[in-house]
């Protein structure tokens, strides 16, 4: 009897780096592939060493004054990060390649994807946590992810 493919990822996730596990066993027993993506290296000296620039008064006789960022540029750079990755997972939700994601993010990213996250996707979340665990090895993340699901989704 051949058992069926798992169509359960799971998205691991933190500001920087993110790590997409496919075909997920519950029982743990195989070591899921990996799709990884990084962002773009920034780090805060590098973005406030743009500086916005110097605006002149439209009243007050040509008076120039400092301009202020526009946002936050790292939750800007962490929201176009979370922009791809989203992309990424959605091009392979249409292709049918998964109909169950758990999530597991920094506390900030796990908030940043419930407002980004589109209904297709969102439908399809089977469980969230405020985890960060990118720091485990492949065969550590799988048995986390799989003792996760089994405990809270009551997948089995």
């Amino acid at each position: 009897m051949t058992r069926e493919r798992s169509k359960t990822w799971a998205l691991v996730i933190n500001g920087a780096r993110c790590r997409i596990l496919r075909e997920l066993s519950v029982d743990g027993d195989e070591v899921p592939a990996e799709l990884v993506l990084r962002s773009e290296s920034r780090h805060l000296r590098d973005i406030m060493s743009d500086k916005p620039g110097r605006s002149f008064a439209s009243a007050g006789g040509g008076r120039r004054s400092a301009m202020e960022y526009a946002s936050d540029q790292i939750a800007e750079d962490r929201r176009e990060f979370l922009r791809q990755v989203i992309t990424l997972l959605e091009s392979h939700r249409c292709a049918g390649d998964f109909d169950r994601l758990a999530i597991f993010a920094e506390h900030d990213m796990l908030g940043y994807l419930r407002q980004m996250l589109p209904r297709t996707l969102a439908d399809l979340v089977i469980l969230e946590e405020p985890k960060n665990l990118l720091h485990l090895s492949a065969k550590e993340l799988a048995e986390v992810v799989s003792h996760e699901l089994k405990d809270r989704s009551g997948l089995s």
